[in-house]
């Protein structure tokens, strides 16, 4: 079964077993998502991601949520920005701040995925994938 938006049923998986409490979620994997995984780890969205063997020629990517000490998700709303019906793309120069900085917005540039961050240091635009506060 082909998916229209993986990038969307990546981050539906997430807030899902977010919702659910779950402490890990296997997802199909791709480049991108990989890349998505790798900036939401090292802003501290969540624990940790490895690549897993499933025995069949698709792979997984098995994530590791992260919780507070009071039991709540780090991860209060993920959302996708760019969809395939509406791509949006940000010029260098329009790149917005998420939660006036306290957030992080994630983008697709000619350098790679990048966050709104390193994007604007870059001054590189893009596509705006999705936003993580």
């Amino acid at each position: 079964m082909s998916m229209t938006d993986p990038i969307a049923d990546l981050l539906t998986r997430i807030r899902n077993a977010h919702i659910a409490k779950h402490d890990r979620l296997d997802v199909p994997a791709s480049k991108v998502k990989l890349e998505i995984c790798r900036l939401l780890k090292d802003e501290g969205y969540i624990e940790d991601f490895q690549r897993i063997e499933t025995g069949s020629p698709q792979q997984d990517i098995r994530i590791y949520l992260r919780y507070t000490r009071t039991g709540d998700p780090v991860i209060r709303r993920i959302q996708r920005v760019s969809k395939p019906g509406r791509r949006v793309y940000r010029g260098a120069s329009d790149i917005p701040r998420v939660l006036n900085g306290l957030g992080v917005g994630i983008f697709s540039t000619s350098q790679g995925l990048l966050t709104d961050r390193q994007a604007r240091d870059a001054r590189v635009g893009g596509e705006y994938l999705c936003q993580v506060w």
